[in-house]
């Protein structure tokens, strides 16, 4: 489960996002980046059983993203992220492409899966395969238990023009048109207070599987 203090910890932090607030609650921090790295580490079990892909010798440490923002470039200049990020790849130990994916922030937390944003090369390898099977992914995409998790998956960043290599009148073209292929499910902060919350977490993963397995099939 994931403790009421560690919500409440990034509450205090969304209200004090400075680097003299910070150290004085270092401590707190600290004690709540571990209570995410427990629930991670249990997670990547849970999720073990139902991807056998993923990598038995994955580190939860290294499934945690870095609090600490990088402000070289952007205008927001605040040093810290409001939220705990979990990668789970899918492939290998690498964080990002295919993959689940756990944010924790307050009153905004998720669960999700598929591929964001992916590389040139794996994103023509992913249209090649929707251009050859789309009816496959169709019926994981418009399955109604899908949609009702995750909602209309063709509601996310595309192209305003058609791909190269396709025409405009293809059948699929909504979906050639994706820029990244993610889903995601909101959770309450009262459901990751349970004792089950690890459980609930994992079985929104087995629904996000087939999603995970034809992306990775894709790119493989």
């Amino acid at each position: 489960m994931i403790n009421p203090q560690t919500v409440d910890f990034l509450k205090e932090l969304i209200d004090n996002n400075d680097r003299e607030w910070f150290q004085t609650r270092k401590a707190d921090y600290d004690k709540a980046r571990e209570n995410v790295i427990d629930f991670t580490g249990k997670l990547i079990k849970q999720i073990q059983k139902i991807d056998l892909t993923i990598d038995e010798h994955l580190d939860p440490k290294k499934c945690v993203m870095r609090i600490y923002r990088d402000i070289r470039f952007s205008k927001n200049k605040a040093p810290y992220k409001n939220n705990f990020g979990i990668s789970i790849p899918t492939i290998g130990s690498k964080l990002g492409g295919v993959e689940y994916y756990f944010h924790l922030t307050p009153g905004a937390s998720f669960i999700a899966g598929g591929y964001w944003m992916p590389e040139a090369e794996h994103l023509k390898a992913i249209r090649q395969e929707i251009d050859y099977n789309a009816h496959d992914l169709k019926l994981i995409i418009d399955d109604p238990e899908f949609v009702k998790l995750f909602g209309n998956f063709r509601e996310q960043d595309r192209l305003k023009t058609v791909p190269k290599g396709y025409d405009a009148d293809n059948e699929n073209i909504d979906l050639l048109k994706l820029k990244s292929f993610i889903v995601s499910h909101k959770i309450k902060d009262k459901d990751l207070f349970k004792a089950d919350a690890v459980d609930y977490v994992a079985e929104v993963c087995t629904k996000l599987y087939p999603l995970t397995v034809f992306l990775r099939n894709a790119i493989a």
